[in-house]
């Protein structure tokens, strides 16, 4: 079984995609059922003490709940067999349903921040309760628990709507613990100071809400891999005897285990159809097994081993490349004297002001160089490292 066939259906990872599924629910089943008994709580508390931290919090419960709400479903339409339509599955929506949960932390930190200066406005007089301060007390850490068990069981499968749950949990919990502390300064002083940490701790979670809205729009986007996974990769291809050089590794991410990728790498050009048939089949099983990544593309340099005068020119070429601001690298060099060609690739900045610009100039250093050859330079975008 080649590791594409692998990827889209073998019953090992259909297995482990159940599994995990499984998990994300019942976490999401734990947190709703906690964050509705909480709200319960609170909205009782908050209304027989006459405070609005309290109140608001019960509302963040109800938030919370809604939260695992949306991963339930969000799971399940990520959790979808591959179709014609999309044949790569419906991972994806899984990280719609992080982008979600990031609205609902920002909606809850504006909406915190505004009845915060509400109250700030039109102060209210609390009247708190030892049993109150107690139960709130209770939910707090009942809360911290929960946030960082649904963050961690997140982390651990790699689901991003768990992490956002749990982290939306964690900012939950410091906005009661803000409420204790309010609680404690009115009964020791008389001084309120409900509504003002209520707007100041607000501000951090509108801070949070965009900062994990913009990491997940980045990721929707399609972000740069890993480095050190990239290059873990890139390792891992030239352990196969006969490949010289593995370059341009793309990756791409259809949810958070479904990753196709591919490279090109640089073969000796003595190298037959039926040899390198060989060798790509060699790194979609190694690269799957240990990475759990489908290498559906392997694209082919041929490097030039029996020529010395090539060698020679090769050398003098990639000096000359390389000593060109805004060139990362250069790869794929291949000449053929037959027809007179030169021919590779290279990697420019993304910060040179003209990436062409800077093809053109080595083209006409070479050209001035080595006039009776014809050279095609292709330039390859910066993708991994």
């Amino acid at each position: 079984m080649t590791a594409g066939r692998e990827f889209a259906g073998g019953y090992e990872y259909m297995n482990e995609q159940t599994n995990r599924n499984r998990i994300i629910i019942k976490t999401s089943i734990i947190g709703i059922v906690s964050n509705a008994i909480l709200a319960g709580f609170k909205a009782v508390i908050g209304t027989a003490t006459n405070s609005i931290a309290i109140v608001m919090d019960a509302l963040n419960n109800l938030s919370d709940a809604l939260s695992s709400i949306i991963t339930i479903v969000g799971t399940r339409l990520a959790g979808k067999a591959p179709d014609r339509h999309h044949p790569l599955g419906h991972g994806r929506y899984e990280d719609l349903t992080a982008m979600v949960i990031a609205v609902i932390v920002l909606y809850a930190g504006i909406t915190a921040f505004q009845e915060s200066m509400k109250n700030i406005l039109s102060p209210e007089t609390p009247s708190y309760s030892n049993v109150s301060l107690i139960i709130v007390g209770a939910a707090v850490a009942v809360k911290l628990l929960l946030g960082r068990y649904v963050k961690s069981v997140g982390t651990k499968i790699n689901s991003e709507s768990l992490i956002a749950s749990g982290s939306d949990a964690l900012f939950d919990s410091i906005i009661s613990i803000s409420t204790l502390v309010a609680a404690g300064i009115y009964i020791v002083s008389g001084v309120s100071l409900e509504a003002y940490l209520g707007a100041l701790i607000a501000v951090f979670i509108i801070k949070a809400g965009i900062d994990m809205l913009r990491e997940n729009i980045s990721k929707i986007l399609g972000e740069r891999a890993d480095s050190r996974l990239t290059k873990e990769i890139k390792d891992t291809i030239l352990e196969i005897d006969g490949i010289s050089g593995a370059y341009d590794l793309l990756l791409h991410s259809y949810g958070p285990n479904t990753v196709i990728g591919e490279v090109h790498i640089e073969v000796p050009d003595t190298f037959t159809a039926a040899t390198i048939d060989e060798m790509t089949r060699q790194i979609q099983e190694k690269v799957y097994n240990k990475y759990g990544i489908a290498i559906a593309t392997v694209g082919v340099y041929s490097m030039n081993t029996t020529d010395d005068k090539a060698l020679r020119i090769k050398s003098d070429i990639t000096r000359l490349v390389m000593s060109e601001e805004f060139v990362l690298q250069m790869h794929g060099f291949y000449l053929d004297e037959e027809k007179m060609l030169m021919l590779f690739d290279i990697i420019v900045d993304f910060d040179a002001p003209d990436r062409m610009q800077v093809r053109d100039n080595i083209l006409n250093k070479i050209k001035s160089k080595y006039p009776e050859y014809e050279v095609k330079i292709t330039i390859d975008l910066d993708v991994s490292d």
